[in-house]
């Protein structure tokens, strides 16, 4: 009597090679994609953290007093009609282009965008009615006339609502860059307004 016997003899060298060989590329493919996603993590937050430096140090300050100029000569129905300040740039801070810069003035009863009169080749005496133009320049770093304020250079500004300031009004100017955070001014005309006035 003949009997069958199954062979069931393992693995050839060979098919183990292949089985090690195929666990090998799926290892790979995993680790690219893992390193993959780890890199564009890290660039992401990267880019946020300059993004942050970037806005914070793109800040503006005031540089001495804030002035309100009229006709008034300190009677009643006396009205500021220019509102007039210097800038500079925060310790540190990147330049700011002032083509790009709104400013909005508002008050009790007004709110309203300032129309911008100065271009990279003029610098206006004053701005009309509703407008805001830089009415100087200091410490300019070229000769070339330039709306960009740069470190340690300052400009003169002069805001004029459409409708005058009256006195004991409380009002404020945002300047908004186009790249960093408003900086608002808010200051109160005085009860007794005269052709030039500190406000505070």
């Amino acid at each position: 009597m003949s009997s069958s016997k199954q062979n069931d003899s393992g693995f050839t060298g060979l098919e183990a090679a292949i089985v090690l060989i195929a666990f090998v590329v799926v290892a790979a493919v995993f680790s690219y994609v893992v390193l993959g996603a780890g890199f564009f993590t890290t660039q992401k937050a990267q880019q946020t953290v300059h993004t942050s430096v970037e806005q914070s140090s793109s800040t503006l300050e005031i540089v001495g007093n804030v002035y309100g100029t009229g006709t008034g000569n300190g009677g009643s129905g006396s009205t500021i009609t220019y509102v007039n300040f210097s800038m500079e740039l925060a310790p540190g801070g990147t330049p700011i282009d002032f083509s790009k810069v709104v400013m909005v003035f508002s008050n009790s009863t007004t709110l309203q965008t300032l129309a911008a009169q100065s271009t990279a080749a003029t610098v206006v005496t004053q701005p009309v009615a509703g407008g805001w133009a830089i009415t100087s320049v200091q410490n300019s770093p070229s000769t070339t006339l330039s709306i960009l304020l740069q470190p340690d250079e300052q400009f003169q500004i002069s805001c004029q609502p459409t409708n005058p300031i009256p006195s004991n009004d409380v009002f404020t100017i945002e300047v908004r860059p186009s790249v960093g955070a408003a900086f608002s001014i808010t200051r109160t005309a005085p009860a007794a307004i005269y052709a030039v006035n500190t406000l505070y």
